[in-house]
């Protein structure tokens, strides 16, 4: 009885912190409203963003966060002065809902048919007259330019220098300082004064002058820099101006040293202050023509350009994603330690369910850096672990917490999505694997993602064929069992940077970027039973050529990642004879570039993991 009263004054004590917690969210949203009431603006809009367009952000800009208790990496809060709201796509539907419950901000389900877009949304309730206030800068150009057209036409406006955060939070981390660090050649391929070269000489081409970078892993890959100052992502908070005449990095003094102020200044790279910026760009003579990416840019700078603005995407965009010999062939080293890692991890998971210890979900996502970090070239995680037991394998980007850590056990499925950060390759992968019991449905689940990810993995195509138009080839195979998923099924991926890049991708919307050689991209289709289990499995593949015929330029994909998938959830039954020779040829491969990495133990282990697949 005891233990019993115990584990209840607990509850109720988590209950009422919880409801603090959320209570603080409220608190934070009537303060905004009162300073938009000040302010004359009918409604704000908060997205997940930075002034650098940043996909994942400093703690210092998670003003959406801070505001609303939301933690993914995705997703647009919008107050008004009786509705909080906020949008966010199919990944966090389950997390949003959680986290939102309690606060009085309302989840939209972003891209479903009944969800109206924030543009639609505030046309239909703010007033005409009205204005809508956001912080100019971190709204894209691109984006606050469209909005600005749109509402307007319905005699809305925009306030694009409205931003009281911070006078309302008072103790909001302080913008990062970590040091920057040189990226060897020996590891990125080129030099810096090469890649400038090309860089202006793409900028010339579409007739400018210099180049306004703000894009902070674009800055890394062009000054071959590299820092700590975003969690996962290895970039330098800065923006850089490009010109034949001298280039300047803006970016605060704590984050150079002496060896890194000689090495820019040997590329002719002069350095200022980081809020220096908008004072550099006014001072610029009145006839240089610059080149602003403007989905990249934040619009509070444009009109500091005003008419020296020539309006592109920024070249080194595609020569980022085109990896040279010296980053393909470090690719292809660092997925040899990341398998070694996974073997390591996956075994330990395994010896601990046999031996009837208990492992949750956050001690798989700690056991995964340990490895990795056993390797050489580690510098850190590409992303924090996906670990997902159960029910939690169906939220997309599901991230463990205390409060959800779950322990594993052999009646569900467990899906691991992670990958490292080392200096000569980024690695990301999934798998889904089976703890013990397995159920036919969950076989066939397994089955038919796996075979839309053979679909695309070994799928021959043409020069010029875009993501758009292989996406389907992942999904065909779940259609006609009547499932899908919403999100993507491949995303480019950095060299030693961000684990999501662009400009290519693998999804059902259009892009107008076609696979190139040199291109890495994930391939990464899944399928997701709310409350029961999710699926996914993932490679990196690498875009080569294939062949030359009459027809043209023929390419196809060399699949990078090494580690096995599960053998006892493959159906068989519904394979082609070809699938189960690519799973069979695939796992050869891994074995075979693993096993020389191994001692005895973990090699036996991998060669029962990757023995041949038969009916």
């Amino acid at each position: 009885m005891k233990h019993i009263f115990i584990f209840f004054i607990k509850f109720a004590f988590q209950l009422i912190y919880i409801n603090k917690m959320k209570t603080k969210y409220t608190e934070r949203i009537s303060i905004l409203r009162n300073a938009m009431s000040e302010r004359g603006i009918h409604a704000t809009i908060i997205p997940q963003s930075d002034p650098h367009q940043s996909e994942y952000i400093a703690d210092h800009w998670q003003v959406r966060r801070w505001l609303s208790g939301f933690t993914g990496s995705a997703g647009t809060l919008v107050v008004t002065d009786s509705d909080a709201l906020l949008w966010t796509d199919s990944r966090y539907f389950i997390q949003a809902s959680d986290q939102l419950n309690g606060t009085g901000i309302k989840l939209m389900k972003d891209g479903l048919a009944d969800t109206p877009t924030i543009t639609q949304y505030i046309i239909d309730k703010i007033p005409s007259g009205a204005t809508i206030g956001i912080d100019g800068m971190i709204y894209s150009a691109s984006e606050a330019e469209n909005m600005k057209a749109t509402f307007a036409s319905h005699n809305i406006k925009i306030d694009d220098t409205f931003n009281p955060i911070p006078q309302m939070w008072l103790d909001r981390p302080s913008l990062p300082d970590c040091k920057i660090i040189i990226h060897e050649e020996k590891y990125a391929g080129e030099s810096t004064n090469s890649k400038i070269e090309k860089t202006l000489k793409a900028v010339a081409s579409q007739e400018a002058e210099s180049i306004f970078v703000s894009a902070l892993d674009e800055i890394a890959w062009v000054l071959n820099i590299r820092s700590r100052d975003v969690k996962c992502n290895p970039v330098a908070t800065s923006f850089l101006y490009l010109s034949p005449k001298g280039s300047t990095l803006f970016i605060d003094n704590a984050k150079l040293t002496d060896e890194t102020e000689q090495y820019l200044a040997n590329c002719n790279v002069t350095t200022a202050p980081y809020d220096s910026i908008k004072e550099f760009l006014s001072n610029l003579p009145s006839n240089e023509k610059v080149l602003i990416d403007t989905p990249r840019t934040a619009i509070a700078i444009l009109p500091i350009l005003g008419n020296r603005i020539v309006k592109g995407q920024s070249p080194i965009i595609l020569l980022k994603s085109i990896k040279n010999e010296t980053q393909i062939k470090g690719t292809r080293n660092a997925m040899i330690r990341d398998g070694v890692a996974l073997v390591k991890l996956f075994m330990d998971i395994e010896i601990r369910l046999a031996n009837g210890e208990k492992i949750s979900e956050v001690e798989v996502g700690k056991l995964g850096a340990k490895y990795r970090s056993e390797g050489d070239l580690y510098f850190d995680e590409s992303f924090d672990p996906i670990a997902g037991f159960g029910a939690h394998g169906a939220i997309v980007h599901y991230s463990a917490t205390e409060e959800s850590d779950a322990t594993l056990s052999p009646d569900n499925m467990f899906l691991l999505d992670s990958g490292g950060q080392y200096f000569d390759g980024t690695t990301d992968i999934t798998r889904t694997v089976s703890l013990g019991n397995t159920t036919a449905q969950q076989k066939r689940d397994f089955t038919l993602v796996m075979k839309g990810h053979i679909a695309v993995g070994s799928m021959v195509f043409p020069a010029g064929t875009r993501g758009a138009q292989l996406d389907a080839l992942a999904r065909q195979f779940l259609w006609k069992d009547g499932l899908s998923y919403l999100h993507g099924t491949g995303h480019g991926v950095g060299h030693f940077l961000n684990v999501h890049e662009g400009p290519q991708n693998i999804r059902l919307n259009e892009n107008p970027t076609t696979l190139m050689p040199g291109m890495i991209t994930s391939n990464e289709p899944g399928v997701y039973r709310e409350g029961e289990y999710g699926i996914r499995c993932e490679n990196l593949v690498l875009t080569i050529p294939a062949f030359t015929t009459e027809f043209g330029e023929f390419y196809k994909f060399e699949t990078l990642t090494l580690f096995p998938f599960d053998l006892n959830l493959f159906d068989t039954s519904i394979m082609s004879d070809d699938e189960i020779a690519w799973v069979n040829e695939y796992h050869s491969m891994v074995r075979e570039r693993l096993s020389p990495h191994l001692d005895a133990e973990q090699a036996t282990w991998l060669a029962e993991k990757t023995a041949k697949l038969t009916r």
